[in-house]
């Protein structure tokens, strides 16, 4: 409900949005451009003595008003016309003719009315109002997927095209707040909606004293209002016998008496007018210039989001949840429920359909709000569901657990969930936890175990889909295919064996780019992902990086499975041989810059990214490297080269543990033996970095926790302050 409330007056409104936001930025430049221009305040200076010195100067005054921002502006008649200029508050000198801009002018009028008059003004109001919503409703939105206000200020996880729009809104955020709603104030008032207290001009005065007018520098009223509290002086008409001043100031207006000097039927301003010249000043910055340049940036964000807000809103339309031969759920033998937040997921659950139909069962699936607790013909339920934010259930599972408490399933039902998620979010595929354990507390059979997959990997997909087949007696291969990023071509120029001794052969290879007259080489960094696809496929396999273009080759580290189709295939590799594949950044897993130290953990292939990060480290931060292997003497991945940087000090320390020897250890135990020296670099707010298999990081995610408690300390709490990162497989 609230995406939608979010998105829909974005889509109606984006245009409108972004025209008000746009010529409002502009608006916003005027009260700086007029401080920059305006002299300098007038210190202790009345509006008498000014006016004195500009009747030294100019004949014929009219008018004098002072500008928000405290430009001094006369109007003046001279030879029959009506000039305006600005002048120095110190001595009344004329400084330059005042000529507001006009497209300054064609910018406000559009910005207020569209040059539309009144209808113009209601569009405008709309406008702001469409504002408001996305505004409100982003703030929500985004303090959801912090998981809570108070981490709203917290670094975003997730890749830069999952966090651009997010980011920009949460730059954005109270600037355009402010301006949505002083703005709809303002529509407000110049609608009529707003009842004036009727306290806004001062009555008639009465009739000017006999005698002679005085100079204008002589008048005892004059003489007590300050310069800088001035908004406006209207001289008396010189054809008009009987006329008086006019003077506005920032407390009230009223009239001085040009034969006495006596402020006569003087109004002070109203509450209602004070809250409107002080909204005025929000929503325009003038006489707040450093406020008005504040609120132009923000406006200007919104172009940025309504752009970006679109384009995840056509991606959430591309990905929806049409599928093609969708049984009912009365003929149904099998159900697949979703709980996705931006339709990605939906796109697993085609794949998984497919594959069931062409096994020859019939299949319904449907959004996780969409549960029934009668399918008459179903014999299992299938679960496929994101999280959103910190543990939440994503738009299209918000009712599931209530809906499962008013109608539980059938006892003969089998069910299975799949998670999908992120390892950087604390409460990874949260969600997905909370719907087993509730359909487990239900009563439901269990089908299989809870899974979960880490950044939609298509190989955890298919590993999943194999252990499936298996429980229901079918032969399912999950192909499922992702949308592939450009293709290049890469040549093997280096291939390092390891591992065949102890039955784990693995090998570095390292690649150029395919064309030596200068391929286009893509950016990449260590710890980003190559996809890579085996001939005769179309469904990439996934390796960390352990070099980054600024390295001159593009290095991975690749254990050969049995048989592992892509492995294999990169294993008979032979120098000169090229390969097909794509980059697939992976921001969230680098060291972060600075001194702090930064904890290396690792096992088997799982050192390349790690060696990669320590190749880098050409500025010396501390880095710590546990990593675990075989033996010393078959599988010792990179221990040339981190001997090296042993010697040059890019790493700190290096702690081995071998599996295959005498005193055999593994990466755990060497947390645990050095369980003091970790505490130390903890506290002086290390960094610590994941890669390996999902059964070492869950062994190392318990062998920290004990680590960490005499600090009152988790791998949670450093994962929510963005401290602890995996990149598991």
């Amino acid at each position: 409900m609230l995406r939608s409330l979010h998105s829909i007056p974005g889509l109606l409104a984006a245009l409108l949005v972004m025209l008000l936001a746009i010529s409002g930025a502009t608006l916003a430049l005027n009260p700086a451009l007029e401080h920059l221009q305006a002299p300098p305040a007038a210190a202790d200076i009345s509006v008498a003595q000014l006016a004195g010195r500009v009747a030294g100067q100019l004949g014929g005054i009219e008018q004098i008003r002072r500008t928000p921002s405290g430009t001094l502006v006369v109007y003046h008649r001279e030879h029959g016309q009506t000039l305006a200029s600005r002048v120095d508050p110190q001595t009344g000198a004329l400084l330059a003719p005042y000529t507001p801009s006009a497209l300054a002018r064609w910018v406000k009028e559009l910005h207020r009315s569209l040059f539309l008059d009144t209808s113009g003004h209601i569009v405008a109001a709309l406008g702001a109002l469409a504002m408001l919503l996305l505004s409100a409703s982003g703030a929500v939105l985004l303090a959801r997927r912090a998981g809570g206000w108070g981490k709203l200020l917290r670094p975003l996880r997730g890749s830069f095209s999952q966090r651009w729009h997010a980011e920009v809104g949460r730059l954005t955020i109270l600037g355009l707040l402010l301006s949505a709603l002083s703005g709809l104030y303002l529509s407000a008032g110049t609608l009529g909606l707003i009842a004036d207290d009727g306290q806004g001009q001062p009555p008639q005065p009465p009739p000017i004293s006999a005698g002679p007018a005085l100079p204008a520098a002589s008048l005892a009223a004059l003489q007590a209002a300050n310069l800088n509290d001035l908004r406006e002086l209207v001289y008396p008409d010189p054809d008009s016998p009987q006329d008086l001043f006019s003077l506005h100031t920032r407390s009230g207006q009223g009239y001085v008496d040009p034969a006495s000097g006596a402020l006569l039927a003087f109004q002070p301003e109203s509450g209602m007018q004070q809250l409107s010249g002080f909204i005025y000043q929000l929503h325009t910055g003038e006489g707040l210039w450093w406020l008005g340049l504040l609120l132009g940036v923000c406006a200007l964000g919104v172009p940025l989001m309504s752009l970006t807000g679109l384009w995840l809103w056509w991606r959430r339309r591309r990905d929806s949840a049409a599928i093609d031969d969708n049984s009912t759920t009365s003929d149904a033998d099998c159900v697949i429920l979703v709980g996705s937040e931006s339709n990605s997921t939906w796109g697993f659950a085609r794949t998984l359909q497919q594959a069931l139909a062409a096994a020859g069962r019939k299949v319904h699936s449907a959004p996780m709000n969409q549960l029934r607790g009668d399918y008459p013909k179903a014999r299992q339920l299938l679960i496929l569901t994101a999280t959103h934010g910190d543990g939440d259930a994503p738009t299209s599972a918000s009712d599931f657990l209530a809906r499962l408490q008013q109608q539980p399933l059938a006892p003969d039902l089998k069910y299975a969930v799949l998670g999908f998620g992120d390892r950087q979010f604390p409460r990874f595929c949260g969600f997905a936890e909370q719907v087993h354990k509730a359909l487990s507390a239900s009563g439901a059979q269990c089908l299989l175990p809870q899974e979960n997959i880490h950044r939609q990997s298509p190989q955890e997909f298919r590993r999943w889909g194999q252990a499936l087949g298996q429980a229901l007696g079918l032969p399912l291969d999950l192909q499922h295919q992702t949308l592939a990023l450009p293709c290049h071509e890469w040549q093997l120029v280096e291939s390092v064996a390891y591992g065949d001794q102890v039955q784990a052969p693995t090998r570095i290879l390292r690649f150029k780019a395919a064309d030596s007259r200068g391929q286009h080489w893509p950016e990449f960094q260590a710890g980003d992902l190559v996809g890579i696809l085996p001939p005769g496929t179309t469904q990439p396999r996934f390796y960390s990086l352990a070099s980054s273009r600024a390295d001159g080759v593009l290095e991975i580290c690749v254990r050969k499975h049995p048989g592992g189709l892509c492995s294999g295939f990169l294993h008979e590799l032979q120098t000169g041989a090229r390969i097909a594949g794509f980059i697939k950044p992976n921001p969230q897993f680098r060291p972060a810059q600075g001194t702090q130290p930064v904890i290396l953990i690792g096992a088997g292939t799982g050192i390349g990214p790690l060696a990669g990060f320590i190749r880098g480290n050409r500025s010396r931060q501390p880095m710590h490297l546990y990593w675990g292997g075989r033996h010393p003497a078959s599988d010792f991945l990179y221990e040339p080269e981190l001997k090296g940087y042993l010697a040059d000090r890019r790493l700190t320390a290096l702690r081995a543990a071998f599996s295959q020897v005498q005193e055999r250890g593994y990466v755990q135990d060497r947390l645990l033996a050095d369980a003091l020296a970790l505490r130390r670099l903890v506290e002086k707010g290390a960094q610590v970095l994941v890669c390996g298999s999902r059964d070492m990081a869950k062994g190392v995610m318990l062998a920290l926790d004990e680590v960490l408690a005499p600090l009152n300390l988790s791998v949670l709490t450093l994962k929510a302050q963005g401290r602890y990162r995996e990149d598991v497989y």
